[in-house]
């Protein structure tokens, strides 16, 4: 049976999701961006960014 896991991630870039397989099962281990920003957004794109991150309980590291 296929399992579902929803990654919720404050970037556009694409993601790659490292996954590791044991005799228990399958698991994310992490999650990586490895792209630079472009440097495209706004002052409003970063605030809404910001506001969202804080709603769901992150709070970034840096900007």
């Amino acid at each position: 049976m296929p399992e579902v896991c929803t990654t919720h991630a404050a970037t556009a870039n694409p993601l790659q999701v490292i996954v590791a397989e044991s005799e228990q099962g399958r698991g994310i281990l992490g999650v990586i961006d490895g792209f630079k920003s472009k440097g495209v957004e706004t002052d409003a794109d970063v605030k809404a960014r910001r506001e969202f991150l804080r709603r769901i309980g992150c709070e970034p590291l840096h900007d």
